[in-house]
């Protein structure tokens, strides 16, 4: 059997400067969709891989470093909404039929990105393990922000292995703790204290006109439930026994749900 060719990793320029990194399968798949995934805060678009790789028959694949993630160039400005939002348009807008997954802090910049222009490219988006403006509120987020300033090492440590039920190998945690280190602690800080009220992400999910899917842990399910009911036609999914980065503890799982979502979107 022949081997399936490995993602191309290129760079984009930004309108202000910036290289930014991604993996793209080059190839069109079976759904004639392109499948671009955001990654959460800090965190690089390699962790991806089991869809990269899993899904690569079914769509082109193009997995997203933000700036200052993964091999994206780290600036000095642009940590902020308004700015990854453009960003991540600059990558879309000579795309279209993009089904548009964000993970995390990265499901809100995709919020964004709908908000700021709008869903032309779009044919559908999934919004992965998010608070995304609904009810319960989630516990606030001070206190990680005051570890993160008095013991950054331990807080990011403490972070990642938090992130699966599946233990990390020591050297994937040092890795990853290195790759999230690139981003300095006020950038990092900057992108977790934008000041934005929960009802600005809440009437943006509700705004979405194109299909949308919300897969969660536990932690967000009443969300998923009540994110369902005021916006009727949200496809939501649990997965109950896994860690907040759910496509790593369920990845067969997770990209089998993304197929069956995939084959809902119109041509």
């Amino acid at each position: 059997m022949s081997q399936r060719p490995q993602p191309l990793r290129r760079q984009i320029l930004t309108s202000d400067g910036v290289s930014l990194s991604l993996l793209d399968t080059q190839k069109p798949g079976t759904t004639g969709l392109t499948l671009v995934l955001v990654p959460g805060w800090c965190m690089p678009a390699r962790l991806w891989s089991a869809q990269v790789e899993g899904l690569a028959d079914a769509f082109r694949i193009l997995a997203f470093d933000p700036r200052g993630q993964g091999e994206s160039q780290v600036p000095v400005q642009g940590y902020h909404f308004e700015r990854r939002s453009q960003d991540l348009h600059e990558l879309i807008e000579p795309l279209s039929r993009v089904l548009l997954v964000g993970w995390s802090l990265g499901a809100l910049e995709v919020l964004e990105y709908v908000h700021r222009y709008g869903e032309a490219h779009l044919a559908g988006l999934v919004l992965v393990d998010s608070s995304v403006g609904e009810l319960p509120v989630p516990a606030p987020g001070g206190e990680f922000l005051k570890q993160l300033r008095e013991n950054r090492d331990s807080t990011l440590e403490a972070f990642v292995r938090s992130m699966v039920v599946k233990a990390w190998p020591l050297s994937e945690v040092q890795t990853l703790l290195s790759e999230i280190k690139r981003m300095s602690l006020d950038h990092s800080i900057a992108l977790l204290s934008s000041g934005i009220a929960r009802e600005h992400w809440k009437k943006i999910a509700h705004a979405v006109g194109k299909p949308l899917g919300y897969v969660v842990t536990p932690e967000f399910i009443e969300q998923a439930k009540n994110l369902q009911i005021n916006r009727p036609g949200t496809q939501i999914e649990l997965f109950a026994n896994s860690g907040h980065a759910l496509f790593i503890d369920e990845p067969k799982r997770f990209n089998q749900w993304i197929l069956e979502f995939a084959a809902t979107l119109g041509q």
